[in-house]
């Protein structure tokens, strides 16, 4: 059993800055990309950015140049680094991690969300 906890959402203001974390605990052997996704309220839930074990990174186009996704590896967490934020940035944001509770077996793993809200 994986649990992804994520952390650090709340209320800002257009143009302010937010860090969301999300841990990864329980049966791990590895973990090879984790992520963070966005639901804003009657859309569907979209990528915002994804890292792999290595560092490479993938960032939605209306994220890039505002947000940095992170990870340290040793404490199997994934950080969000959201600065300049907007209105359209109000969601439920997911953390995702595709972890190996062993060698040969491997599935997704989704946290329970955390909501971000700018007000216009």
């Amino acid at each position: 059993q994986v649990q992804l906890v994520e952390s650090g959402g709340g209320l800002v203001q257009p143009g302010g800055s937010l860090r969301l974390s999300c841990a990864a605990s329980g049966i791990i052997f590895s973990i090879n990309a984790m992520g963070w996704y966005r639901q804003a309220p009657g859309k569907e839930r979209d990528l915002v950015a994804d890292i792999t074990s290595g560092g490479n990174t993938n960032y939605a186009d209306s994220v890039k140049g505002r947000f940095t996704i992170s990870r340290d590896n040793a404490k199997n967490t994934v950080y969000l680094q959201m600065n300049s934020l907007k209105p359209e940035d109000t969601a439920v944001y997911y953390c995702n991690a595709q972890v190996r509770t062993m060698p040969a077996y491997g599935t997704d793993y989704w946290g329970k969300g955390t909501l971000v809200t700018v007000p216009s």
